[in-house]
């Protein structure tokens, strides 16, 4: 292995990424694969460098003075001097001028100085963001210069934008003409951040992913078919293979595309309120129309007429593998079209997480961060608003069709409980829509074949997987067991919502009444860590109430079968990889704080066990 120039725990000084300002750093480690030192700046952050964006102080030191000094020869303020040396100059008059252009330096060295300032970050689960800004007294009245960095992380990268701001000078014209022409020069400079190579490969790389887009929509049509079987073991195995016709229909195909057109025209509607996005890499924001809530209840009030004027949504349940198959075509096309366009994105429209160079790799994970046909932004679509709300019209179609196949006057209290239960979880995403902006998959993950398969597919066709199984088996529920199941889902609920409400509110600020009495670990990059209350409890509580919620919705299935429990088992699977993904971007960001954070809070999401 080749010798490395800076060995860890050197002090250097290293050039921050899109710019040409150095600052002190410590030397952490070095990349011997991919060439690059992991520094850290006085400030807490790390970030990987390149060799020739690091000097050493020594250099550096030597480089600004020589610089300083050409700038001070140049100036047009300065009378031009002949560089023979009379005869008759002195000694004593050479020592007069050095001493001059010495104290000259100093108030100089004095003006240039430059100090990192941390800024709001907003992706932490228990973390807010507290904006400082400092200025440090100048004895000699001369101007200086804050730098503020406002970071925006997903759980991989750090990227920023830069904003230059000078206090008003009182003191020497001289130092302010080439404090405006750093100035100057910086912001010249300064360039948008380009696109960070994906290095981190999730879902074991390139062999994974690709495995992962062919299991997948096989394991949801299988689901599928033993749900939808008398015997729904899974000793049943082998599948026979389905015919052709069960599992394609023209007109099915037809009514899935009506549907999401439907959907993209209520999200199109002048109603709701406009919000900002997180900021971007680039330093812009994105505007995003807040209306879902809007568009279920003109959905539902649509799907009631429907029914008055006696549309048979049995019809659903009869066609359904040929409803998830018309699905999966619809997301195999988005995700080759989303693609095919990532390729004319700019640097900054890319994603942290989908920009390997490996084609499947990047095609499964999703190139372009936020794809948007004019103001109509995919992937904010695709997350909730088709996917959701059909799965709450599913779960209605499976009640119609089981009162329809048992012959039953009102629906059983079992497809009640879930109707109801999921209902109330999707009104509530509706609700609080816009808290959906500052998620892992709005923030962070590209929009590819990974989301889009999850939110038209994945979503609509599993999550209802008990209300489907419940249609060919009945399952009768005790008093005892309805009271029980309806406290379960409410306490899940209640951890929740509250987890994510404070956490919510704390972000937004801190001082809120709600939530100033709880207790907190300062960082080193500005943000603080929640260690009481629910967050206290378990590091993430809104995951524990998710999962207490999804054993809700299972049980009133019985447990004559596995397959009703595949929503919870998936979600479980979920949350623990989400989780580890969490624990490895904090522990990176915050270092020792993060480690006295687990020892406050030692367990994940559930107490005493995990």
């Amino acid at each position: 292995m080749p010798a490395t120039r800076f060995q860890n725990g050197d002090t250097v000084m290293g050039r921050w990424p899109g710019s040409n300002l150095y600052y002190e750093v410590k030397v952490l480690s070095y990349d011997n694969k991919n060439r690059l030192y992991t520094v850290i700046y006085k400030d807490g952050t790390e970030l990987e460098l390149k060799e020739s964006d690091i000097t050493s102080m020594a250099i550096f030191k030597q480089g600004a003075t020589r610089s300083r000094s050409r700038s001070r020869s140049r100036s047009p303020g300065r009378p031009r001097r002949s560089r023979s040396r009379s005869p008759a100059r002195t000694s004593r008059r050479s020592s007069s001028r050095t001493t001059d252009v010495q104290v000259q330096r100093d108030k100089l060295k004095e003006v240039l100085e430059v100090r990192l300032t941390p800024m709001p970050m907003k992706h932490e689960n228990n973390s807010n963001s507290k904006n400082e800004k400092k200025e440090e007294n100048n004895t000699d009245n001369t101007a200086s210069t804050i730098i503020e960095k406002t970071e925006t992380e997903s759980e991989n990268q750090a990227g920023g934008r830069y904003n230059l701001r000078r206090r008003k000078d009182q003191g020497d014209g001289k130092a302010v003409e080439m404090e405006k022409k750093e100035e100057t020069e910086a912001l010249s400079q300064t360039k948008t951040p380009a696109a960070i190579k994906t290095t981190d490969l999730e879902f074991g790389g390139r062999v994974g992913v690709f495995l992962l887009m062919f299991l997948l929509p096989l394991a949801v049509l299988a689901l599928l078919i033993l749900s939808g079987q008398k015997d729904a073991s899974l000793q049943s195995f082998p599948l026979e293979l389905p015919t052709l016709q069960s599992l394609w229909d023209t007109q099915v195909f037809g009514i899935v595309l009506l549907w999401l057109l439907f959907q993209a025209f209520l999200s199109l509607l002048p109603v709701g309120k406009l919000v900002e996005g997180m900021p971007l890499k680039n330093g812009k924001t994105l505007k995003y129309r807040i209306n879902g809530f809007y568009a279920l209840l003109l959905t539902a009030v649509v799907v009631g007429v429907a029914v008055y004027q006696g549309v048979d949504l049995s019809y659903i349940h009869a066609h359904f593998l040929q409803f998830c198959t018309s699905a999966l075509l619809i997301v195999t096309l988005l995700s080759v079209y989303l693609f095919v366009r990532s390729r004319w994105a700019s640097e900054d429209e890319l994603a942290p997480g989908g920009n390997s160079g490996y084609i499947i790799y990047d095609f499964f994970m999703g190139r372009e961060l936020n794809p948007r046909i004019k103001n109509f932004d995919i992937k904010f679509f695709c997350e909730m608003r088709p996917g959701l709300m059909g799965w709450v019209l599913i779960n209605f179609a499976m009640l119609l069709a089981e009162m329809k196949l048992q012959n039953l006057e009102n629906p059983s209290p079992a497809m009640l409980l879930v109707n109801i239960f999921q209902l109330l979880w999707v009104v509530d995403g509706f609700w609080h829509e816009e808290k959906l902006l500052t998620m892992m998959d709005i923030v962070y993950d590209g929009f590819g074949f990974m989301l889009t398969f999850g939110d038209l597919a994945f979503v609509p066709f599993t999550f209802t997987c008990q209300a489907y199984y419940l249609v060919s088996h009945p399952n009768e529920l005790s008093v005892f067991w309805i009271v029980t199941l309806i406290t379960m889902n409410g306490v899940g609920y209640y951890i929740f919502r509250k987890a994510n409400s404070q956490k919510f509110a704390f972000r937004k600020n801190p001082s809120d009444p709600a939530v100033s009495h709880l207790k907190t670990i300062s960082t080193a990059t500005g943000n603080s860590l929640i260690v009481s209350g629910l967050w206290g409890f378990v590091r993430h509580p809104n995951y524990l109430g998710d999962i207490i919620m999804g054993l809700a919705w299972s049980l009133p299935c019985g447990f004559n079968h596995l397959i009703p429990y595949f929503y919870l088992i998936y979600l479980i699977a979920l949350l623990v990889h989400r989780n580890a993904r969490d624990e490895r971007q904090c522990r990176k960001k915050y270092g020792s704080a993060w480690e006295e954070y687990c020892k406050a809070v030692p367990y994940r999401i559930f107490p005493w066990i995990y």
